[in-house]
């Protein structure tokens, strides 16, 4: 594995020039939550939050830290000083609010966060059965699409769990439960299918995107280059999905279950969760049953163990080879070379240096 270098800090209240200063070697740390499942700690340090199950993570356009807390039901925010607050989600299960404060509404499961290119925020509520848009100006809260049951035409989705912007006005959503992925577009508010027939199937290589069959299509994201990376949860298979074109071809898994890392065609994935791409070009996802966070290198075609011990396990921080993880899900590589991590079930937010 190639080495790491981690700006070692205990809390995010540290000036930028001592974050450069502070430099080590391939290591981890907790940036959220005492490991103690629970609600609790708005508006003061992260670190010493309770948090439930962190799900999907992003870096909002302010620099600030966003995940999902989902079995919180909520959407929770950590600034640059390292303080938390609530910023979507009452904390109470159900599906209500359309129209007035994020705050005030009722989320159900909330899986991943994104953001446009106008600031305002995206997220999935895979219980629920839609995806939610909160306004950056106004703080109000819209059902954007799925009418709040599982579906399976036009209207509906089935058990939403990732999204991601293809480009400015195309937000691509998988829909797992229809093994299908779905595009909805900002301008014309209309929903197409761009993958998927809506029962599982086996992937066909060189073929389009469109019409070919998909199985458990999980999480999503896409390159620089616009290339898209996605992970299939029960295929156990990571794929490319050329730019241009929409051909897809596989990029790692043999489609068995299993932690097997070298040529990426020869490994074994997980049930992977959320993917992201990093600047250095590495395809990064959260394998979640085998508790690590592993990753291809395009450069060489092989796969990687980048966290865990691939026994379920708290922590300790530091080394990211000996910090065992707990069903982790999300994942998100940042413009400054940060991996933040969802270390879910150990109701942590971790974070290393990987450039």
């Amino acid at each position: 594995m190639a080495r790491l270098r981690v700006c070692v800090i205990g809390r995010w209240a540290l000036t930028l020039l001592l974050l450069s200063r502070l430099v080590s070697a391939d290591v981890i740390e907790t940036m959220v939550g005492t490991g103690k499942r629970g609600f609790s700690g708005d508006g003061g340090q992260a670190v010493r939050a309770e948090i439930n199950d962190p799900y999907g993570l992003a870096i909002g356009p302010g620099g600030e830290l966003y995940f999902c807390d989902m079995a919180n039901h909520r959407i929770r925010k950590v600034d640059r000083a390292g303080v938390i607050k609530t910023v979507a989600g009452d904390g109470t299960k159900g599906r209500s609010g359309d129209g007035g404060p994020a705050t005030e509404a009722q989320l159900n499961e909330p899986y991943e966060v994104r953001f446009d290119k106008l600031g305002d925020m995206f997220f999935v509520e895979m219980r629920n059965h839609v995806v939610r848009r909160v306004d950056a100006k106004t703080g109000a809260i819209a059902t954007i699409f799925g009418q709040g049951r599982a579906g399976n035409d036009a209207s509906h989705l089935n058990q939403p769990h990732s999204i991601q912007f293809v480009n400015e006005h195309e937000l691509w959503i998988c829909d797992i439960g229809n093994h299908r992925v779905q595009a909805y577009d900002l301008f014309t508010k209309e929903v197409r299918t761009v993958g998927g027939i809506g029962q599982k199937g086996s992937t066909k290589e060189g073929a389009p995107l469109l019409g070919n069959p998909l199985n458990g299509p999980r999480a999503i994201d896409v390159a620089r280059d616009g290339t898209v990376w996605l992970a299939l949860r029960e295929g156990n298979r990571i794929y490319r999905i050329e730019p241009r074109t929409r051909t897809v071809s596989l990029a790692a898994g043999t489609g068995s279950q299993g932690v097997k890392n070298g040529p990426a065609l020869e490994a074994t994935l997980s049930g992977p969760k959320g993917i992201t791409v990093a600047k250095n070009g590495w395809i990064i996802w959260a394998d979640t049953e085998s508790h690590t966070i592993r990753y291809l290198d395009p450069e060489n075609g092989t796969v990687h163990t980048l966290v865990g011990t691939g026994q379920r396990g708290d922590g300790p921080d530091g080394d990211p080879l000996k910090c065992q993880l707990a069903r982790p899900h999300g994942v998100f590589a940042d413009d400054t070379g940060f991996l933040w991590i969802g270390d879910s079930e150990n109701h942590r937010v971790r974070r290393m240096k990987i450039e």
